[in-house]
């Protein structure tokens, strides 16, 4: 855990001040390997997330080796996100590891809960559901980032389905 970081979740980050220009066009065949591996340490994020929550009704405490799974999963996936797609701010290959890597140029930490309420993990995964809702109604809307529905939304076969002239 970093320190100084009064929160439960925190994420340091520093921007590689000797970025190459043309690093960006390859850096996602390079991540290839990650994206493999990831794939499948998410498939494993699942069950063992369900795994303690029931850990957690029963004794009121996350399994240790479960939460530690979680966060390293956590941390590989920004490394590379950092790395390949989403920032591009490090040509640092990212570590093959869940464990906490210092010198990498992002880091992730998360406090490990002492203890939690029984209670309130049987409601908290209610909280999700607006943003679920939120999120389903802007992907399937058709709703432009410019704020505006576009003009004419085409079939697969490039016919015209709808148009400003056509409601339906």
């Amino acid at each position: 855990m970093f320190p100084d970081s009064p929160n439960p979740l925190s994420v340091e980050a520093a921007l590689d001040p000797e970025l190459t220009r043309w690093m960006w066009l390859v850096k996602w065949l390079l991540a290839i390997p990650h994206y493999f591996t990831l794939i499948l340490l998410q498939v494993a994020f699942v069950p063992v997330t369900v795994i303690a929550f029931f850990g957690i009704i029963g004794t009121g405490r996350y399994p240790r080796p479960l939460f530690d799974f979680n966060v390293g999963v956590i941390r590989w996936s920004t490394r590379v996100s950092y790395y390949s797609s989403v920032v591009l701010g490090t040509d640092s290959y990212p570590p093959f590891t869940l464990k906490d890597v210092p010198d990498y140029p992002i880091r992730v930490d998360v406090t490990y809960p002492e203890r939690l309420s029984r209670g309130l993990v049987l409601v908290k995964w209610l909280l999700v559901v607006p943003q679920l809702l939120v999120t389903m109604l802007l992907v399937t809307s058709g709703w432009t980032a410019t704020g505006t529905w576009p003009t004419t939304v085409r079939s697969p076969r490039g016919s015209s389905v709808c148009s400003p002239s056509s409601p339906w």
